[in-house]
């Protein structure tokens, strides 16, 4: 977003304009000779919808949106499932300002930087159109700001931006923008503890290199990994699965060498229940850990089996209407030429692969998990 285009947002008449089409097609706004400033409008209509359900408290307050803001934003339900509070809060990488939004309700003081100029400008209109008062919003950049930072905070947050300034996408988050793992040091001394967001697809045996003492937290909305968050903060480090409106599930570091072994199994026939573990779970790679006890087998980080029907497992559950010995002439027979839909956990073979072994079409017909439990290969019909 540009200055220029900043300026005609904020022009009342624009806003208005805004509010009053937010129920049309973008693309009919856009060709409304009509309407003043039609390209300008339908863009944020556009987006706003988007919003509604991603960010409700901006689209309520009928926020300014840039675009690529809006797609790095964290949802309001992510933001707001962050483990921290206190006093005071800076947070280095403010963007779009959702996460500073929401932990602002459980801090007294929010500073929060933003190093585009015009970015800096639209969170600080949307703060006031959302009525959030004590967040204060600073044009500079993380690496600036600590180097002449006096003032001590409880915590730092901080969500490194994975692309360069070409838009070329990073991994490593020693290249992502601000280098977490240079000015980590520096953080330490600004603050008594850091959280960083990092990309749903971090390794979080990568934080656990990087940052030594460190908790991980991975935390999945509506079945799809959002985002991995390290906390520095001097607690007993812990790997944490969270599903947002679901539930959690915590182990202490020390205990992952403690985990048991899945009870091995001569016959299959006894389970009644399939458990597919939550994508949270399954990225943090301690489903083992999180069905002992509650399952009577399972596989490393794929699935479980139990006879009774589970409790308080952070996971999708399906009654078995049989199982199958993925390699019998059986299982040909039955999948012969059908429509399935294909659950694959822990298992060699591709859906497609899958697909061309059985002569099945991937379709919503059947329901199948094809999975490996005690190096036994199974295919699981789901009722």
């Amino acid at each position: 977003m540009t200055q220029s285009e900043l300026d005609i947002l904020l022009r009342e008449e624009v806003r208005q304009a805004i509010k009053e089409n937010l129920e049309r097609d973008p693309l009919r706004i856009a060709l409304d000779g009509k309407l003043p400033y039609a390209r300008e409008v339908a863009t944020q209509v556009k987006y706003l919808q988007r919003a509604k359900r991603k960010l409700p408290r901006l689209y309520a307050a009928c926020g300014i949106i840039p675009q690529r803001a809006f797609e790095q934003s964290s949802s309001e339900e992510c933001a707001s499932a962050k483990r921290i509070g206190g006093e005071s809060l800076l947070d280095l990488t403010c963007g779009l300002g959702m996460d500073a939004a929401a932990l602002a309700g459980r801090f007294r003081r929010v500073v929060a930087l933003e190093r585009d100029q015009v970015l800096a400008s639209v969170t600080k209109e949307n703060m006031r159109r959302m009525g959030i008062e004590n967040v204060e919003v600073v044009n500079t950049s993380a690496e600036e700001y600590l180097a002449h930072c006096e003032e001590h905070f409880d915590w730092i947050y901080v969500d490194p931006d994975r692309r360069t300034d070409k838009g070329e996408r990073v991994f490593k988050l020693e290249d992502c923008s601000p280098n977490v793992v240079a000015l980590m040091e520096r953080m330490k001394s600004v603050a008594d503890n850091v959280c960083i967001k990092c990309s749903p697809l971090f390794d979080t045996a990568e934080a656990l290199r990087l940052f030594e003492g460190c908790s991980v937290s991975t935390l999945s909305l509506g079945g799809e990994c959002k985002q991995v968050n390290i906390y520095i903060d001097g607690r007993i480090p812990t790997i944490t699965a969270t599903a947002v409106g679901l539930g959690s599930f915590v182990v202490e570091q020390s205990r992952a060498d403690d985990i048991a072994f899945s009870p091995l199994a001569d016959s299959f026939d006894e389970y009644n229940y399939l458990i597919i573990p939550d994508v949270a779970l399954f990225h943090s790679r301690f489903s083992a850990a999180a069905f002992a006890g509650k399952a009577d087998i399972w596989s490393a980080n794929g699935v479980a089996l139990s006879a009774d029907m589970p409790n308080n497992v952070l996971g999708r559950i399906f009654e078995i209407e049989k199982i199958y010995d993925f390699g019998g002439k059986e299982l040909k027979r039955e999948l012969k030429g059908k429509r399935v839909e294909i659950f694959r956990r822990d298992f060699p073979l591709s859906n497609s692969e899958i697909c061309k072994k059985f002569s099945v079409k991937e379709g919503a017909a059947e329901r199948w998990c094809f999975t490996q439990i005690g190096g036994k290969r199974l295919s699981i019909k789901i009722k």
